[in-house]
């Protein structure tokens, strides 16, 4: 019998995660696990109480046509990597890994170039994450160790986006 790799495991079940996601433009799942143990998940949607996009129809940055990556404040999400933190305690998360699948709500491919933006980076940063895994295709992946992050910080640069 073959057994699924175990990062593809936990990135199938962020991919599950990711279907409860109520926005219109992209969703994502994210799955915390440390020591084989999941932690968290999370997925993206307004904050509690709110209505969300998929609820009022419309999708403010897809209206505004902002570029992937910048002017977050205008989102009424809450992204699936601060969902996941925020049901998690920091002294469990370090150490950990943050595995997080995205798909465009248009078409349900993946999310080409996939990365966490610059706020989640920053929460993940301060949770003690270690490394974040994102979903390329239903196979592979690319993995990003938190400390380069640190390492080369991209909020002294002028690039936007991700």
């Amino acid at each position: 019998m073959e057994r699924i790799d175990k990062t593809n495991y936990y990135l199938d079940i962020a991919e599950v995660v990711l279907e409860r996601g109520t926005c219109l433009r992209r969703n994502y799942g994210a799955v915390i696990v440390n020591d084989d143990e999941i932690l968290s998940t999370g997925y993206t949607g307004a904050p509690r109480s709110r209505k969300n996009c998929s609820d009022i129809g419309v999708c403010m940055r897809e209206e505004l046509n902002i570029p992937r990556g910048e002017r977050y404040e205008k989102c009424r999400s809450v992204h699936a990597e601060a969902n996941a933190l925020l049901a998690t305690a920091r002294r469990d998360m370090i150490g950990s890994t943050l595995y997080l699948v995205g798909k465009e709500m248009k078409d349900k491919t993946y999310v080409e170039n996939p990365s966490s933006c610059s706020m989640c980076k920053k929460l993940i940063i301060n949770s003690g994450i270690e490394r974040v895994i994102v979903r390329l295709d239903k196979t592979t992946f690319k993995e990003f160790e938190v400390c380069d992050w640190i390492y080369y910080d991209d909020s002294l640069t002028h690039v936007m986006g991700y």
